[in-house]
């Protein structure tokens, strides 16, 4: 699973052995050979030669892989991808992932829901998630009050019980239960921010996901990537994925035939984002940076998303209500 530990056993390469071997040994076959499929970059010219955020749509579950496997055919680039923390589940997975040099994303949810189970010994049920998550997100925001929460139909024992959470002492008899999930998902994201800067220092590019979760249809995107650029001053560069859910159907890493075209927009520099620029230090992911700037945050990622739109067919475009059509509730985090 996916706990302090881990994140801090991460070892990121400049060239990461782990995609080079995959490249070689799977995508190499399944896209020259059997069953063949066609993968067309448009605007490969727009790609500056500095490392950059590359910002794309997330249809299926490995839509990064033919785009990964092209630019470092193409053009000898490296990448490290944000993924869920739900994919460490399995040691197998996890193992895999941490060889390919991802950078496994943590939210509250994650940490929500992951204690419930280890703890209670089954998955949360939806009332008692949202009740839980409002718990926590009202114990970080000044204008709320978490007294006023009614937590009557959760189990005592999450809030009694001293443990350990994913790698962080708990007591209740020194902290409460919304402070204690925040301190663990503040000190995780420490770490995450960590490696993005390592990643930063090796020169590879980072691909992210910034609408979150997989979904057809394009939904509004989250603030997660913008905390990380603004503070960064990064190049970000938008590309739509058109097609990579035809040619990855299932759950296992192999495509069938089909075509699937990445268009790439015209960069993004940090200086056509000056409305959104916080001037004063910040650190990302805190409850206090984000109820600072969030509007700079999210006007910075709309911006960012609509880039990605224009470079969509029209059956991956914005969504009528700019909600994801994918997973949702607690299968987002487990």
């Amino acid at each position: 699973m996916l706990d302090l530990p881990r994140l801090k056993r991460i070892r990121l390469m400049k060239r990461p052995i782990g995609q080079v071997i995959f490249g070689h040994a799977v995508l190499t076959p399944n896209y020259n050979l059997l069953p063949g499929i066609d993968i067309r970059l448009e605007g490969l010219e727009n790609v500056p030669e500095e490392p950059v955020i590359f910002a794309m749509n997330h249809t299926d579950r490995f839509n990064y892989f033919p785009f990964m496997y092209k630019m470092w055919k193409l053009e000898d680039r490296y990448m490290t991808v944000w993924v869920k923390g739900k994919y460490y589940e399995q040691p197998i997975v996890a193992t895999f992932m941490e060889l390919t040099s991802n950078l496994p994303t943590v939210s509250r949810g994650y940490v929500i829901t992951k204690d419930f189970s280890l703890t209670i010994g089954r998955r949360s049920t939806e009332a008692e998630y949202d009740t839980l998550r409002a718990l926590v997100n009202y114990e970080v925001d000044p204008d709320r009050d978490s007294s006023t929460v009614d937590v009557s139909a959760i189990p005592t024992e999450l809030f009694e019980k001293k443990r350990n959470i994913l790698g962080v002492d708990f007591d209740p008899d020194r902290c409460s239960y919304a402070q204690g999930i925040n301190r663990v998902f503040n000190e995780m994201m420490a770490e995450f921010v960590r490696l993005n800067e390592r990643s930063f220092e090796l020169g590879l590019d980072l691909l992210v996901f910034p609408q979150g979760t997989r979904s057809i249809r394009l939904p509004r995107g989250r603030i997660g990537m913008m905390e990380i650029a603004l503070r960064y001053e990064k190049t970000i560069v938008p590309v739509g994925c058109n097609g990579c859910d035809l040619v990855y159907t299932g759950s296992l890493p192999i495509g069938k035939a089909g075509t699937i075209v990445y268009r790439i927009g015209p960069p993004i520099p940090y200086e056509e984002l000056s409305e959104f620029h916080i001037d004063e230090p910040y650190a990302p992911f805190t409850a206090e940076a984000e109820h600072e700037h969030r509007a700079k945050f999210q006007g910075a990622v709309d911006l960012v998303m609509n880039r990605i739109n224009d470079l969509l067919d029209p059956r991956y475009q914005f969504s009528d209500d700019l909600r994801s059509t994918g997973v949702s509730g607690t299968s987002r985090f487990m």
